[in-house]
């Protein structure tokens, strides 16, 4: 095996500690409920699809969306919540582009069923908006080749990963994971890039997520 292939700019890992709070806000109906879908912060958006991902990272299943979730139990309307779950989260590169289709979806439902404008939560079953504040931090781990990127993947925590994987593609707009636009800039391995790229880490855990990266880039090493 030859010499790794060094980086021209090195990987710095971060991790991320996270905030709920509560905005004060919430929705009764289906009116109310796109009346703030189109007014709060993208980091309300986010909460209410990702918070599966947050707090229960070592289950499974397709992460559910919260605003499916209380338009089926709050409102009974389950061809709404279905088309609201169907969403595929992972195909929008930015919150702002989720929270459109979000958006379309509902009303495009509720044009069409108007019935649905009619019913009204019972009273603390109401949609309260929260949102998600993230603390970003360095982590004492830099690497500069596929070895040594493999080697500390497996030690960094899975709000790292999370972190790199999710949170930095969407909430700050960088089009793809970190580790995909690093492998492509910085190594100039523009197939490996692709290949991280195009996994969907919604449908597994953070720990399964994390051994796939591994393999992948062990695979690469050792191609």
């Amino acid at each position: 095996m030859g010499e790794p292939v060094l980086a021209n700019e090195p990987f710095r890992f971060f991790t991320r500690l996270h905030l709920t709070e509560l905005t004060g806000l919430k929705a009764s109906n289906i009116k109310e409920l796109l009346y703030h879908l189109e007014r709060v912060p993208g980091s309300c958006i986010y909460h209410h699809t990702h918070r599966f991902l947050q707090q229960h990272q070592y289950l499974s299943p397709e992460p559910p969306n919260d605003f499916a979730y209380w338009v089926l139990e709050a409102l009974n309307e389950s061809d709404l919540s279905e088309r609201l779950a169907s969403i595929d989260t992972v195909q929008y590169p930015t919150i702002r582009k989720l929270r459109e289709r979000i958006i379309e979806v509902v009303s495009t439902y509720a044009a069409s069923n108007p019935g649905c404008r009619r019913k009204k939560a019972t009273s603390g079953d109401e949609f309260h908006f929260m949102k998600t504040k993230s603390f970003i931090v360095p982590t004492k781990y830099e690497v500069t080749d596929l070895n040594s990127f493999a080697e500390v993947l497996e030690k960094v925590t899975i709000d790292s990963i999370y972190f790199h994987i999710f949170e930095s593609r969407l909430r700050l707009e960088k089009g793809s994971n970190d580790f995909s636009n690093w492998f492509e800039a910085a190594l100039g391995d523009a197939a490996l890039a692709k290949k991280v790229a195009r996994l969907d880490p919604y449908t597994c855990t953070l720990e399964d997520l994390r051994g796939t990266l591994i393999r992948m880039v062990k695979n690469r090493i050792g191609g």
